[in-house]
């Protein structure tokens, strides 16, 4: 885990950014499509050297005045400007937790959160909280994920069953993009100085190695939170699965629902679940 990830972040959505992106000239002898620090600092109204302190990590408590002027200069849609924001407050000189999740690991499911899983069968649904921990789960999730192997720990850790267990990457081609939105969700929803996320992270950097230390070193991103994802189930075949994330920040966990992308994913679903075709239909993008 880098110690300027503020400044990391803010060089490079500088350098990502180009000058026609904000309203600037592109002449021709400009050897990057990026911003220059003098032309961020002029869009955001700061001094070149303060913003080469903030990048540096020289200076690592910016007003929420000045965060506000950067995602102006930056373009930055709402998303990044909470992440923005919340890596100033990780960074800064006290430090202070952001985000609900880091005052307490929830590890308890709500009557409510679970009747909405009832009702969702018989759509493979799972919640997990912000370290990965599954918390529970529908039945034909329970269908679909134990030949895979998911659900093989104690407690099951979506973390830990992608970078350690060796089915993962056969489960999933896109694995590689798995694994950066899981790392995305253990950046975004919690701090790294938390004891339980930092416990994890080190667990993982010994067990992972590169794969997972690389991704907690790179600049944070927002894990997507919509999709489709590609599965090669033993049992069922190739699957196409859509995927809807609703988070419930009050206990520091998300619901992932998974929807059948296509006719033959949700007939091979219907019939891991021992019902007849027709009971799930194919989502449409």
């Amino acid at each position: 885990m880098s110690d300027n990830e503020l400044g990391t972040f803010l060089r490079t959505r500088r350098e990502a950014t180009s000058p026609a992106e904000v309203g600037l000239p592109v002449g021709p002898r400009r050897r990057t499509p990026g911003l220059r620090r003098s032309e961020l600092a002029t869009l955001a109204g700061i001094s070149v050297e303060y913003l080469t302190r903030l990048e540096q990590g020289r200076d690592r408590n910016p007003s929420t005045q000045v965060l506000g002027a950067l995602g102006d200069g930056l373009r930055l849609p709402v998303t990044d400007r909470m992440l923005l924001r919340r890596l100033a407050k990780e960074n800064g000189a006290d430090k202070v937790f952001c985000t609900a999740a880091a005052a307490t690991l929830t590890r308890t499911v709500r009557p409510t959160v679970r009747a909405l899983l009832d009702r969702l069968e018989p759509a493979p649904a799972v919640l997990i909280n912000w370290i990965g921990d599954i918390m529970d789960h529908t039945s034909a999730y329970e269908r679909y994920a134990r030949p895979l192997g998911v659900l093989d720990g104690s407690p099951p850790n979506m973390l830990r069953y992608l970078f350690t267990d060796e089915r993962a990457r056969a489960v999933y081609p896109g694995w590689d993009r798995l694994a950066d939105e899981q790392v995305a969700h253990l950046r975004h929803e919690t701090s790294l100085h938390e004891p339980h996320a930092a416990a994890l992270a080190d667990e993982m950097t010994v067990t992972a190695g590169a794969a997972f230390a690389d991704r907690l070193a790179a600049v944070p991103s927002l894990p997507a939170r919509t999709g489709t994802d590609l599965v090669e189930h033993p049992e069922a075949g190739r699957l196409r699965l859509s995927f809807e994330t609703l988070a419930l920040p009050d206990d520091g966990q998300r619901l992932v629902v998974h929807l059948p992308a296509d006719e033959a994913t949700a007939t091979a679903l219907d019939r891991l679940n021992g019902r007849k075709p027709g009971a799930l239909r194919a989502v449409s993008g």
